[in-house]
C-alpha cells in the first residue's frame, strides 16, 4: 500500500503538470483578407481608409514591415498552410487545375491537431474543392468554407451573392444568414466558445473580402464615399465607374474592420485575449492601390512589382510578445507556419523540411536579427495573361517568371534588378550596373528551379470514386492550363474546353452527369437565363448556347451521347473504369455536330465496384 501512495501522487502530479501545460499554450487566430495591399490601412498611412481596429490591433502588434507573400491568392495560401515555397507544395495558380496542395503534405491544421489544438476553418479556402484536397481533408475538425476563388466562382453555389449565402459546412451545403465576413467571423467565434472543450483552439479565418464583385451592406459606403470625394488629389482622376468601384472596396475593407473589432470584444469578454496569438495579413497586393495610394509602391496582384507581393503582417501575443514594434527585414509567409508552431510549442510536429524559417526570436528579442536570406516568388500565371519571360501558356511554370528578393534586391524575371531601399518605386533597373548581385541572384533562382522544376510540372489529381466523397462534382475550375472559374463565365457562355486529370480511387461503374449550368439552377442544356438583381448588384442575363448532343471523353475512347435526360438538363451516361491516373474530357455539340464548348459541370458518381 506504501508503494501506491507514491504512485498515485506521481501520476497525479504529471496529470497536472500536463493540464497545466495545456492551459498554458496560447491560442492562435490567423486572420487572412483578400485583395488588400500594403496600403490599404489607416495605420499605413491610407489617407481615404478609416481603419481604427485594424490600427488598434497593428499598435499593439510586432509588424512585418518587409513581409511577402505570393501576388496571387492561392499560391500564398498554400504556402501559409505548408511552410514550402508554392513551386514545391503544388497549389501554384487561382485556378486551371493547378489550385491543388499535395495530399501528403502536413498542413499547419495537420500540425496543431497533432499538438493537442482543435482546428477550425472559416471562409476561403482555394486549395482543392475536392477529396482530398478539401479543409476537411487537411486536419480542420471545423469548417465553413465555399469553393475556388471567390463567392459566385464557378463550383460555388449558384448565384451566391455574399447575404444568405449557401456554404459548404463540414462537407454538406447549409445556408447561412447575414453578410458573408459578418458569417465567417461569426461562425469562428461560435466555434471557439465551445466551453465545454479546454483544449487550445487554431482558427483560420480567411476572408473573401474585399475580392470582386465588390458586394457590400449599403451603410458601409456613406463615410467611404465622404472620404472619396474629400481628397480629389487622391481619387480626383478616377472616372465614375472606377470611382464607385473604390468605394464599395473600401466599403467593404471597413466592414472587415468592423469584424476586426467585434473579435476583439469578443476575445476580450471571454477572458482569451491575453493568451491568444492574433496574425493579420492580406494574401497579395491590392487590386486598387495602384489607382489611388499604393505606400510608394509600383504593381498590384498579379505582379512581380514591389505592391504585387509585399503586405501588411501583424502578430500581436500580450503574454508572449510585450513589446510592439517594426521588423523591417526580410520575410515571407511560409515563414509563419514554423513561426507560430514554435510560439505554441508545438514546433516537434513540424515537417522535417521546410522553406520557411521560424521567426520566434526575431519576434522575442529585439536585439536578434535574421540570417541572410534569398528568397524566391514564383507562380502560374492565368493562360490569358500576356508575360514577356515565356511565349508559350504562362500557367505552364517557368523558371524566369520569378521575383528574386535578396536584402533590399529584386531580380525581376531573371533580367532586371531594383533596389527598393533606393527606388522604393522601381522605376530605375540596374542590372547593369551590379552584375555581381545579378550573378548571386541568377545563381540562387537556378539551383532553386533545379529542385522544383520537376514536380512542378506534374498536375495534382482529384480522386473519383473514394468513399470520402461520392457522389461530387468536377468543374471547369480544375480544367488543366485552362481559365474558367466565375459563374459570370458561365452566364455569358464562355467558349471554352479542358481536361479534368483524375484518380480513379477504386474499379467500378461510374455515372457521369454532363452539364452546362449546376444542378441547383434548375436550367436546361440549350437555354438561356435572365438578368438578375441580387442584393448588392446585378449578374448578367445567360446566353443560350445551341447545344444538341454531348461527348465525354475517358483516356483515349470517347463517347457519343446523343440524348439528354428527361428534363433536358444534363446528359447521362455509364462507363466502367479501372483504378488509376485517368483524363476526362467533356464536348457539348451542336446539331451540325461541331463542338461548341465543354460542360462546365460534370457530376461523377461511382455506382457500384
Amino acid at each position: 500500500m506504501n508503494r501506491i501512495i507514491p504512485l498515485l501522487a506521481l501520476f497525479v502530479s504529471l496529470a497536472y503538470v500536463h493540464v497545466s501545460q495545456a492551459a498554458d499554450r496560447p491560442n492562435v487566430i490567423v486572420v487572412m483578407t483578400d485583395d488588400q495591399g500594403y496600403g490599404e490601412f489607416s495605420c499605413n498611412g491610407n489617407p481615404i481608409a478609416k481603419t481604427p481596429n485594424i490600427d488598434q490591433l497593428a499598435a499593439a502588434s510586432v509588424r512585418l514591415t518587409d513581409f511577402h507573400v505570393s501576388p496571387m491568392c492561392t499560391p500564398t495560401r498554400g504556402q501559409l498552410m505548408t511552410g514550402l515555397d508554392a513551386f514545391r507544395n503544388g497549389a501554384i495558380n487561382v485556378s486551371s487545375g493547378r489550385t491543388l496542395l499535395r495530399p501528403e503534405l502536413k498542413t499547419m491544421a495537420d500540425v496543431f491537431r497533432a499538438a493537442g489544438y482543435r482546428t477550425g476553418h472559416f471562409g476561403k479556402w482555394h486549395l482543392g474543392d475536392n477529396y482530398p484536397f478539401r479543409p476537411e481533408d487537411r486536419g480542420f475538425d471545423e469548417a465553413v468554407w465555399f469553393p475556388s476563388s471567390h463567392i459566385n466562382s464557378v463550383p460555388d453555389h449558384w448565384d451566391n451573392d455574399y447575404f444568405d449565402d449557401t456554404y459548404i459546412h463540414n462537407t454538406k451545403p447549409q445556408q447561412y444568414e447575414g453578410y458573408c465576413t459578418d458569417v465567417f467571423f461569426r461562425e469562428a467565434m461560435k466555434w471557439v466558445d465551445q466551453r465545454e472543450d479546454d483544449r487550445p483552439f487554431f482558427a483560420y479565418i480567411a476572408l473573401n473580402a474585399a475580392h470582386w464583385p465588390w458586394f457590400v451592406p449599403d451603410q458601409y459606403r456613406a463615410a467611404v464615399r465622404k472620404s472619396v470625394n474629400s481628397h480629389p488629389k487622391v481619387t480626383g482622376h478616377l472616372g465614375p465607374q472606377k470611382k464607385k468601384d473604390l468605394i464599395s472596396f473600401l466599403a467593404m475593407g471597413a466592414n472587415i474592420d468592423d469584424n476586426i473589432g467585434k473579435l476583439d470584444q469578443f476575445l476580450e469578454a471571454n477572458d482569451l485575449k491575453r493568451n491568444t496569438i492574433v496574425v493579420f495579413l492580406t494574401d497579395n497586393g491590392s487590386t486598387m492601390g495602384h489607382d489611388y495610394y499604393n505606400a510608394g509602391m509600383k504593381g498590384h496582384k498579379t505582379q512581380l512589382w514591389e505592391g504585387g507581393h509585399r503586405v501588411p503582417c501583424f502578430i500581436r501575443w500580450p503574454a508572449g510578445l510585450n513589446k510592439p514594434r517594426d521588423i523591417d527585414q526580410l520575410c515571407h509567409v511560409q515563414d509563419l507556419l514554423p513561426t507560430l508552431a514554435d510560439l505554441a510549442g508545438a514546433a516537434e510536429q513540424l515537417p522535417p523540411t521546410l522553406d520557411g524559417v521560424s521567426l520566434k526570436s526575431l519576434l522575442q528579442d529585439d536585439k536578434s536579427s535574421a540570417a541572410d536570406r534569398t528568397l524566391v516568388i514564383n507562380y502560374s500565371r492565368m493562360p490569358t495573361f500576356k508575360v514577356k519571360y515565356t511565349d508559350g501558356n504562362p500557367a505552364i511554370p517557368q523558371r524566369n517568371g520569378a521575383c528574386v528578393m535578396w536584402h533590399d534586391w529584386r531580380l525581376l524575371e531573371n533580367r532586371e534588378l531594383y533596389n527598393v531601399k533606393t527606388d522604393a518605386h522601381q522605376d530605375h533597373d540596374v542590372a547593369a550596373d551590379h552584375p555581381e548581385v545579378v550573378a548571386k541572384m541568377r545563381s540562387h533562382l537556378n539551383d532553386w528551379w533545379d529542385g522544383v522544376k520537376e514536380d512542378v510540372l506534374t498536375p495534382q489529381r482529384v480522386i473519383i470514386g473514394a468513399d470520402a466523397e461520392n457522389p461530387l462534382l468536377l468543374s471547369g475550375c480544375e480544367w488543366l492550363d485552362v481559365f474558367v472559374d466565375q459563374q459570370v463565365q458561365i452566364r455569358r457562355g464562355v467558349l471554352k474546353n479542358g481536361a479534368w486529370q483524375v484518380t480513379v480511387a477504386q474499379p467500378g461503374t461510374y455515372q457521369f452527369e454532363l452539364r452546362r449550368w449546376p444542378r441547383e439552377s434548375g436550367l436546361k442544356l440549350s437555354e438561356g437565363c435572365p438578368e438578375l438583381k441580387v442584393t448588392d448588384g446585378t449578374f448578367v442575363s445567360g446566353a443560350a448556347l445551341p447545344i444538341h448532343s454531348a461527348r465525354l471523353r475517358v483516356n483515349e475512347e470517347v463517347l457519343e451521347l446523343a440524348d439528354s435526360n428527361k428534363e433536358g438538363t444534363a446528359f447521362v451516361t455509364q462507363k466502367s473504369l479501372s483504378a488509376g491516373p485517368t483524363e476526362l474530357q467533356t464536348y457539348l455539340v451542336d446539331d451540325s455536330g461541331k463542338e461548341i464548348c465543354g460542360a462546365y459541370y460534370l457530376y461523377v458518381e461511382r455506382l457500384a465496384p
